[in-house]
């Protein structure tokens, strides 16, 4: 569809229109107040992603007491004018940490002591409290500029600027993006997200991904994976890239635009993993080395939908015999090719073969 100039720039123009916004210069006491008083929020999910090493903190700190100049940070006005912030995490949990704010896993208060500044060394081994007095106060009269994004702009637009400010360059994972993004997009988006992470807890889930290195875990890879059941299992047809492919189902269910049953869904993945887990247990998505195998999760996950109410998990004879037969197929020739071809091409034929086939093994025993 072609369109003229005319058109474009009025297009330009109204998403402009959209977009209600103000700057503001805050010292970063002021910041710290308006965070000891609840009046700037650090959503729990955004707060867990503070990952900056005490050295670059350190360094932080020092160009802060140095004076030099750093980006602003970015926070979305809600209700009763409160801040929450969407950019600038590392910056302000730093300043906190310094000042004793910030809690440990204990919930105790942590305190930050410099170490790596490599501008003025001398600042090295202190804490806030050992600073003199006049490098306290030059510290917390230092300001940055605050960009608001007033709560009158529309959410979709909010959203896209946090996923953009988030991404590229960044160490975060695609779903720890996106369990921050999409709570943007208002009530749906909070609501799917805490819904993630609920069902990442249950029991007979958390068995069958034992073999998840800590490393993916703190990756937030657990919590993908129970959105990649729903997005697989509700919209396979639409697949393609899968981050995008998880990234765009996300939304669609945050938005409104795909319909979510949450009662139903809910008890269709405890029904799909209390029968995973009474099957398999921990090795049902592994190899033979015992190595997690994200192609391997679709396939049985998905692989066993027809049959839920179909296989009695209290009959062992039959819960057996699907075990040999799952471990026999897991050993195929067929099999493993479609699983190399998954993990080289992404291909949606392969990903319906692996689940056909998975199909067609447990119906053999039926």
């Amino acid at each position: 569809m072609k369109i003229n100039n005319t058109d474009l720039i009025e297009c330009v123009d109204q998403k402009i229109s959209n977009v209600r916004t103000k700057s503001l210069d805050l010292s970063f006491n002021e910041l710290l107040d308006m965070y000891k008083d609840g009046e700037l929020i650090i959503s729990p999910e955004y707060q867990r992603l503070f990952r900056w090493s005490e050295d670059q903190q350190s360094r932080f700190i020092e160009s802060l007491i140095l004076e030099l100049p750093i980006p602003p940070i970015f926070v979305i006005e809600k209700e009763q004018n409160i801040y929450e912030l969407i950019d600038g995490l590392q910056r302000i949990s730093t300043y906190l940490h310094f000042r004793g704010i910030l809690k440990d896993e204990n919930g105790k208060p942590a305190v930050l002591k410099l170490n790596g500044c490599d501008i003025v060394k001398e600042l090295n081994r202190l804490t806030y409290e050992l600073l003199p007095q006049a490098l306290k106060i030059k510290l917390k009269r230092n300001f940055v500029r605050v960009e608001v994004i007033k709560k009158e702009s529309d959410l979709s637009l909010r959203y896209y600027m946090f996923k953009r400010l988030n991404t590229g360059g960044s160490s975060l994972s695609p779903q720890e993006i996106r369990n921050c993004t999409v709570r943007l997009l208002g009530d749906l988006g909070d609501k799917f997200v805490n819904s993630i992470i609920e069902m990442n807890k249950y029991p007979a889930f958390r068995e069958c991904i034992k073999p998840l290195m800590k490393y993916d875990i703190e990756k937030k890879q657990d919590e993908e994976l129970v959105l990649r059941f729903f997005a697989f299992k509700n919209n396979l047809e639409k697949y393609h890239e899968k981050n995008i492919f998880l990234t765009e189902y996300m939304e669609g269910v945050s938005e409104g635009k795909i319909q979510f049953d949450y009662e139903h869904e809910k008890t269709i993945f405890r029904k799909t993993f209390d029968l995973l887990s009474s099957i398999m247990g921990k090795d049902i998505f592994t190899n033979l080395q015992g190595q997690f195998l994200s192609f391997h999760y679709e396939a049985f996950s998905l692989g066993v939908q027809k049959f839920l109410d179909k296989i009695t998990i209290s009959d062992q004879a039959q819960i057996v015999k699907i075990k040999e037969r799952l471990k026999e197929l897991k050993q195929s020739d067929n099999f493993k090719e479609a699983s190399k071809r998954i993990a080289s091409k992404q291909s949606l034929s392969y990903f319906k073969k692996k689940i056909e086939s998975v199909e067609k093994t447990i119906e053999s025993v039926l």
